[in-house]
């Protein structure tokens, strides 16, 4: 079967959904994953013949469905890395990048063995980047979920890093496996869930119906729940001067900045490529 009729199959199919920009963007990268055929090459060869285009049109129909292709492939690249990923965990974003390079070069002088937490790691998109990135850090890596760090150690293992990964929920203090050991950190970074639920309608439906709200949404009345707990951990668990880094909701700048200035100095607030309020830390006092 020839791809040429596929194309315009997917450009019919998905207008709708996607600009044209975006299907063609979709259509060469399922065509260099089940066929190792690259874009270049396609076009060198515009009628290639494939023997099965099964997969293709079971990828077209989820596409129609709004499903992100990560999801549909099972893998995405983020750092210059690539990671699996499921339904289970989120699709690693290009923001969140902008916040491993803060912290990397934060680190990149430390000559002595630093430990890192990464707290509700999902994909271990941060924990990862960061072991592959600093060979002085000690990287822990902390979910609620399961199943996300089942991805999370895959991840590890394919990118040839050594984490300890570690299942307990940050709000629940009291059991916390950490907080019974001994041991402190340089580092601690969290992206945790920030999206109020009054947001939700801002959100386009390919992230509302695939991927986890447990990662993603806070009640609107305690959107800061999660930092809450996190800062309060980061106090007695980091070093003095250990730094406390996280992602954050684009309108909550200034309400991070209040909460870390009780107990770090040194509070910075960042923007994004977008120009959004993203990404903050603070200097243990």
């Amino acid at each position: 079967m020839k791809l040429k009729p596929i194309q315009h199959t997917f450009l019919k199919r998905l207008a709708a959904f996607y600009s044209s920009e975006e299907i063609n963007a979709f259509y060469y990268e399922l065509i260099e994953f089940y066929f190792g055929i690259s874009r270049i090459n396609l076009a060198l060869n515009p009628d290639v013949e494939v023997d099965d285009a099964s997969k293709l049109n079971e990828a077209l129909k989820d596409l129609e469905a709004q499903k992100p292709i990560q999801y549909i492939i099972g893998e995405t690249e983020f750092y210059g890395l690539k990671f699996k990923v499921s339904q289970s965990v989120l699709i690693p974003r290009p923001e969140t990048e902008e916040l491993i390079s803060w912290i990397i070069n934060d680190c990149k002088d430390a000559s002595a063995k630093i430990n890192i937490l990464d707290i509700g790691t999902g994909s271990g998109c941060i924990a990862v980047s960061l072991a592959k990135n600093l060979p002085n850090a000690k990287v822990y890596a902390l979910d609620v979920s399961a199943e996300a760090l089942k991805i999370a150690k895959q991840n590890a293992e394919l990118n040839h890093v050594d984490i300890e990964f570690i299942e307990d929920s940050i709000l629940d203090v009291k059991h916390s496996k950490l907080l019974s050991e001994d041991l402190k950190f340089d580092v601690i970074v969290s992206n945790p869930p920030y999206v109020r639920e009054l947001e939700k309608e801002l959100m386009k439906p390919n992230v509302l119906e695939n991927e986890p709200h447990l990662a993603l949404f806070v009640d609107n009345d305690n959107p800061l729940l999660f930092y809450k707990a996190i800062t309060n951990f980061a106090v007695n668990k980091l070093y003095k001067n250990g730094s406390l880094f996280f992602e954050i909701n684009e309108y909550l700048g200034q309400d991070m900045k209040a909460l870390l200035n009780l107990n770090f100095n040194e509070v910075e607030l960042k923007k994004d490529i977008f120009e959004k309020d993203r990404m903050i830390k603070g200097v243990l006092k």
